[in-house]
């Protein structure tokens, strides 16, 4: 006859959740930090042509873009290919303005490697790019590129 009594198998005993919140907004934290949200609401179609010979864009920091297409809303804007810079239509004469103000935004050492990206519409006709065309070198943007999607050859 002991004092002690042997204690009965009771199994594991419960996790502690004394540190879930902590992990829970340390996570949160984590994706607020790390998550780009769409600078640009996109005003005009965009059905990108495909390519075979593409090359990925190294800082896109660097990249300022220009969406031409139709508008989405055609009863408001109707169907003829529009200019958007930034979150806004814009004419041919904005372009110049638009280069302008991107410039001053940088740093002088960032400037010569600013580079356009023009985001077509497949369904636009080229006299719009042209006229875009020929706005960017009056402001010297000679960097020029087209965003494309990959085309994938099938065998």
């Amino acid at each position: 006859m002991s004092k002690f009594s042997k204690k009965s198998d009771k199994g594991l005993p419960a996790v502690s959740t004394a540190s879930l919140p902590d992990i829970v907004f340390m996570l949160l934290f984590f994706f607020m930090v790390s998550t780009v949200m769409r600078e640009v609401d996109l005003k005009v179609k965009m059905n990108q042509p495909s390519a075979t010979e593409i090359k990925k864009l190294e800082n896109k920091a660097l990249v300022d873009y220009i969406y031409i297409g139709a508008p989405v809303d055609a009863r408001k804007f109707g169907t003829t290919p529009r200019i958007q810079l930034n979150d806004a239509f814009a004419t041919v004469d904005d372009i110049q303005p638009y280069i302008e103000q991107k410039r001053a935004e940088r740093n002088e050492a960032e400037v010569p490697l600013i580079t356009t990206a023009l985001k077509v519409d497949k369904d636009t006709k080229m006299g719009i790019v042209t006229e875009v065309k020929q706005e960017l070198r009056k402001v010297q943007a000679l960097k020029l590129t087209y965003s494309t999607l990959e085309r994938i050859e099938r065998d």
